[in-house]
């Protein structure tokens, strides 16, 4: 049998036992879109199957570096970090290739703690999509710099100094990937080999930055494709001594390193709705609805999408990356950009995001305001033609510009409370809140030169 032919709890029984597995490894993605997990022994993941299993809530209650946070409800030490119910998901069943047999299984968090677990979310909005007569395909494409580094040696440097994988700006370069044909080809080996396939892999402008495109799928699959490609990525790197980030943006010096979503809309019978012929741009009125209610509600929904406090550092003009709610056709100036064809590839590309986010809650995001501007028909502005930066916008599209204002937003938004619901909107823009603070602590080297001589 194979990982991709696992679809119930007794095709997983029975792969185990075939592959003579003594364990598999579970995991499941934090509020951050980290992958935590364990290797579990066969005979309690086999219960697990059926019964679920606990995972210590603690993992829904910290921040990327352990951190309790001290400002959610749903847990802490008033609650002292109870076990969360966690049910395996069996068709996420992948092979793990460094690990000769080895499957990864991923799982998801239930009853309670399912109202602020990240892929809980983006069920409830994909169930929304159905419940309104539609399917929803998605994909991801992530930048990242590799560097010539290991775990140690950044410490040791303390980040500064590092060596790039390659040097120069050389995107689209068939000479740089050529030279190192080797972490190519090791890349789309892995990805296909771990049901996340690559449309396309190739450098893009930067010091040993490069872009990869994950094939779309339907949308949770493509969300479990996103966070697993970050994760992998990360451990092939390390694997071979090197390193990879998809920070937001890692350098001053350097472009800041997106993680678009391509969006698009299936009917009945698996028609494509966004695409109408006798439209301008092919775009249907459901999809110009669709955009109008990502346009409308991207300020108060950036939290959920630029979720890091350096995601800010990349939302500047000049950058490949918007600064404001805005859309075009073809229009990379903006952060949708509507990219108009056949019925098959008709959609829209949600620009803002960058390769920092949590695949989950992003793609909640940009697909739970596209279904709410159907809902209301939302007009969005008139199309971005040109340079987007060049052209003043309405005050109502200008986006926060720090982590800390774009979780205020999110606290108070109503649409996002009804689309993703009250505890899980609290929580986020809680741990969103926490994030800035953290920040705000931090002596930075900036600080140091401008302020400690001569202030």
């Amino acid at each position: 049998m194979l990982p991709v032919e696992v679809k119930t709890a007794a095709d997983a029984r029975a792969i185990v036992e075939e592959r003579g597995l003594t364990h598999v490894k579970v995991g499941v993605f934090d509020v951050d879109g980290i992958m935590r997990g364990k290797y579990m022994s066969r005979e309690k993941f086999f219960s697990a199957l059926d019964n679920g299993f606990g995972f210590c809530d603690v993992v829904l209650g910290w921040d990327s570096n352990d951190q309790l946070y001290d400002n959610v409800r749903y847990t802490g030490w008033h609650t002292a970090y109870p076990d969360a119910p966690v049910r395996v998901v069996p068709e996420t069943c992948r092979a793990v290739p460094d690990e000769g047999d080895m499957l990864l299984f991923l799982g998801e968090f239930a009853e309670g703690a399912e109202a602020v677990c990240p892929r809980g979310v983006l069920r409830r909005v994909l169930k929304r999509a159905a419940d309104m007569g539609f399917s929803v395909s998605a994909a991801a494409e992530f930048e990242f710099f590799l560097f010539d580094e290991t775990p140690h040696s950044i410490r040791e440097k303390h980040y500064r100094g590092l060596k790039n994988l390659t040097p120069g700006f050389f995107g689209y370069s068939v000479l740089r990937s050529s030279v190192h044909a080797e972490f190519y080809r090791d890349l789309l080996t892995l990805c296909e080999a771990m049901r996340m396939p690559l449309e396309g892999l190739h450098t893009e402008t930067g010091a040993g930055v490069l872009e990869a495109a994950i094939t779309y799928s339907e949308a949770l699959e493509a969300a479990d494709r996103a966070a697993l490609f970050k994760t992998f990525t990360k451990v092939l790197a390390q694997r071979r001594n090197l390193m990879a980030t998809f920070m937001a943006k890692w350098s001053h010096d350097w472009p800041g390193q997106s993680g678009h979503l391509h969006v698009s809309l299936k009917g009945k019978g698996g028609k494509a709705v966004f695409h109408d012929p006798g439209k301008p741009s092919n775009m249907s009125d459901t999809m110009r609805w669709f955009v109008g209610g990502q346009q409308a509600l991207m300020p108060e929904l950036l939290a959920m999408v630029a979720c890091t406090v350096n995601s800010y550092t990349r939302l500047i003009p000049g950058f490949w990356a918007p600064t404001d709610a805005t859309w075009g056709v073809e229009n990379r100036t903006c952060a949708l950009r509507v990219i108009p064809g056949s019925p098959k590839s008709q959609r829209v590309e949600y620009r803002v995001a960058a390769a920092d986010i949590n695949p989950y809650v992003a793609l909640a995001a940009a697909i739970g305001s596209g279904l709410w501007g159907i809902e209301h028909k939302i007009e969005p502005d008139p199309a971005v033609v040109g340079n987007g930066y060049a052209v003043k916008h309405p005050a109502k599209r200008q986006l926060p510009r720090s982590l800390g204002e774009a979780a205020s937003r999110l606290a108070k938004s109503k649409p996002a409370k009804a689309l993703f619901g009250e505890d899980f909107v609290h929580h986020f823009a809680s741990t969103r809140e926490w994030e800035e603070r953290e920040a705000r602590r931090a002596v930075t080297d900036w600080q140091l030169a401008r302020y400690f001589e001569i202030i």
